[in-house]
């Protein structure tokens, strides 16, 4: 490819790695006196303990904080916004993100929202955003990721949902001061969402793998991120107590952040995005895992990345590859290890009369990104790839 001898690395988190490791928060310089510690409105960080750690590493610190507990599994613009207010009015100086990466995109964008006045949509870049550059630099903001999936906690950038323009939709911020990694926090996550999450980071990965942007230094993230999924998911699925393979699944997820960062995704993801944009409950493992094997075969009927392709089955545990095919087998293959391969579009209230809306939304509102394939897919080719993917 083109760019493959051409890449940036930009600045990113001090990253705290280790089970455990979140004990030693107390420990670092922090970036402020008082935090807005954002969490899910589910119970788990509670439930866990989670929280409780976080709080009494910030008392032995001497910072003082308070909970904003409202973030959803998509996470809504008008959520965020309250939670940026919620900073302003506790006078926080920094921000703390403890959960999924539902929880830290919410975070980074309120880090951003809490310093620049206006409407957050003023600051989307694409879709009915007004591509308004903030003013002010955003708050500090530490990431404490409790789930294994969109590497959040190492890239500037977070997918905030606006129900009303049914737009999914990056909103770029800042870097986080510190990822702090620790794959304790990730053990309580059920095997469902555990695989989910593990799709994600893996599609990311893949993705990567077959984006015009891809280079050398992408190249060496993905093979090593995609090898260690291959190896710890189906671990992690059957004993989510395993801390070995939560720690190299956070690795892996860690890895797939980075390649955002330094090339990025495809079409998979603004199509996904179009369908959880419509449909607020799909979680984005599961649309990513719906649309795969006909994304992927869209790919393959054009004969732009093959040796990439064969390159990918390779990564995924089937060295003996030798055309591009055996990369669609090798993913099948591995999806049926948790019977995630017969998912139904049918089950989240997704129909087929809004693909060619849905194919239109994932050409335009998500731009950035359908652009990035090596052969850009047309609209026809996207309604096919939903049509193919619905049950």
């Amino acid at each position: 490819m083109a760019s493959l001898l051409s890449f940036n690395v930009p600045n990113s988190p001090r990253v705290v790695f280790g089970a455990g490791r979140l004990n030693e928060l107390h420990t670092l310089p922090m970036p402020g006196q008082k935090a807005l510690v954002v969490i899910s409105k589910g119970k788990s960080t509670r439930a866990n303990g989670y929280l409780d750690r976080l709080e009494n590493e910030l008392r032995q610190s001497g910072c003082a904080y308070v909970v904003f507990d409202r973030i959803q599994a998509n996470p809504l613009k008008e959520t965020v916004e309250e939670g940026a207010e919620w900073a302003k009015s506790e006078n926080c100086d920094f921000i703390i993100a403890l959960g999924g990466g539902s929880v830290m995109d919410s975070a980074k964008v309120m880090a951003m929202k809490a310093t620049n006045e206006g409407d957050l949509w003023d600051y989307v870049m694409s879709g009915t955003g007004k591509r308004k550059t903030p003013i002010h630099a955003p708050l500090p903001w530490i990431a404490i990721p409790t789930t294994a999936g969109t590497g959040s906690e190492v890239d500037a950038g977070g997918v905030i949902t606006n129900l009303k323009t049914k737009e999914k939709l990056g909103i770029f911020s800042s870097f986080a001061t510190y990822a702090i990694i620790d794959p304790e926090l990730q053990t309580t996550v059920p095997p469902e969402y555990t695989v989910f999450q593990g799709f994600d980071a893996l599609y990311q990965l893949l993705e990567g793998c077959l984006c015009k942007s891809a280079n050398l230094y992408s190249d060496m993230l993905q093979e090593t991120g995609i090898r260690h999924i291959v190896e710890n998911l189906p671990i992690a699925y059957r004993d989510g107590k395993n801390v070995e393979a939560r720690a190299k699944m956070a690795f892996a997820t860690m890895l797939s952040g980075t390649s955002m960062v330094v090339s990025t995704c495809t079409a998979e993801h603004s199509i996904e995005h179009a369908l959880s944009a419509y449909h607020e409950s799909l979680p984005h493992g599961a649309g990513l895992i719906m649309i795969s094997k006909a994304y992927y075969n869209a790919i393959l009927r054009q004969h732009v990345a093959d040796d990439r392709l064969i390159r990918m089955a390779k990564y995924m545990g089937k060295e003996d590859a030798a055309c591009p095919e055996d990369f669609i087998s090798a993913l099948l293959d591995f999806q049926k290890i948790f019977g995630v391969d017969e998912l139904k579009m049918s089950d989240y209230g997704i129909v087929p009369e809004e693909f060619d809306a849905m194919a239109s939304n994932a050409m335009t509102v998500m731009a950035r990104l359908y652009t990035q394939d090596i052969q850009p897919l047309t609209h026809e080719e996207i309604v096919r790839i939903l049509q193919e993917s619905y049950r």
